[in-house]
């Protein structure tokens, strides 16, 4: 009796079906990436994503990472404990806390509380008195009633922003991982 599919056969089908199960996840992917507008939910960050990176006008430091809390006239309770917040991941860097700044960006011009820089030594408070500084105030996404939390990268482009209740650990985790990867600041 004859083998129907003698061994050369069966060889050349086994050899196809392990070609095609290499190629034919390769080819949809690269199709899925090209040629549709499909992408992926979800990623790795934990806040919003500003996509593309905006240039921010001057006026904040550059040089360092910088967290930027976003606030409007006297700094209340929420504000205190946003910019306790900060601090808390700031200070969680450990070897990397001379990598990053605070800056508490008012779109107002009150008087500076003396407890605020008592509490916040580290802290830059800056205010928009000068056109230069509304600029800087109107070029967030945001209002400044909203009190969220802003990331910048070391040459000034507004990158990442978060809720004013957002869990410190969200924010520090995203902020490890830019620091870790990045070759800047």
């Amino acid at each position: 009796m004859t083998d129907p599919n003698p061994p050369n056969r069966r060889g050349r089908l086994a050899l196809i079906g392990l070609a095609a199960l290499f190629f034919i996840p390769l080819i949809v992917s690269f199709y899925l990436y090209f040629y549709t507008d499909w992408r992926p939910s979800g990623g790795a960050q934990k806040g919003e994503l500003i996509s593309p990176p905006q240039p921010l006008p001057p006026g904040l430091p550059t040089g360092d990472w910088l967290i930027v809390h976003l606030g409007e006239g006297p700094c209340d309770q929420a504000c205190r404990e946003v910019l306790i917040k900060t601090r808390q991941v700031r200070l969680a860097l450990d070897k990397d806390v001379n990598r990053v700044s605070r800056v508490f960006l008012r779109s107002s011009v009150p008087p500076i509380e003396p407890a605020l820089g008592d509490e916040h030594p580290d802290l830059l408070v800056r205010r928009a008195e000068e056109d230069e500084s509304k600029a800087l105030v109107a070029a967030f996404p945001d209002p400044p009633t909203s009190g969220r939390i802003y990331l910048v990268d070391p040459l000034g482009n507004l990158l990442m922003a978060y809720p004013a209740d957002a869990p410190p650990r969200s924010i520090l985790t995203d902020l490890e991982r830019l620091l870790k990867l990045s070759h800047i600041g």
